[in-house]
């Protein structure tokens, strides 16, 4: 493995990227440990977040609000930065988990970031 290659598989990961993207794991396989769970057992996944009393009721509103507007925020700054597909976060959300998509959108946003702020990423002056 060459020492070009190495660097273009880490080229623009900065460490709070990496630290999204754990989360963004951490997000995926601990919404999808219980989700497998609920649909093994068949269980009313609607039913059981609206009538499980009113701490998980209050928790799911609270999550909801916070779903919706980092979904905003999704598709406000991936066009803001130029970002291709900021949409599909949101769509995938819907299939896979909120705590899965949104800490990935912030690792890919670091690394956006990163990249501009590289000189390569810089047209040259004239």
């Amino acid at each position: 493995m060459t020492g070009e290659h190495n660097v273009g598989m880490t080229k623009h990961w900065t460490p709070l990227a990496f630290v999204y993207l754990a989360l963004s794991l951490a997000g995926l396989a601990g919404t999808w440990s219980y989700n497998v769970i609920a649909i093994i057992q068949l269980r009313d996944l609607v039913g059981d977040w609206v009538n499980s009393g009113p701490a998980v009721s209050s928790l799911t509103v609270d999550l909801l609000i916070a779903a919706v507007a980092g979904s905003i925020l999704i598709i406000v700054e991936a066009r803001r930065l130029g970002m291709k597909r900021g949409w599909l976060y949101v769509v995938l959300s819907g299939l896979t988990a909120f705590a899965f998509t949104f800490p990935l959108f912030l690792a890919m946003r670091e690394r956006t970031l990163a990249a501009a702020r590289t000189p390569a990423a810089r047209p040259p002056l004239t």
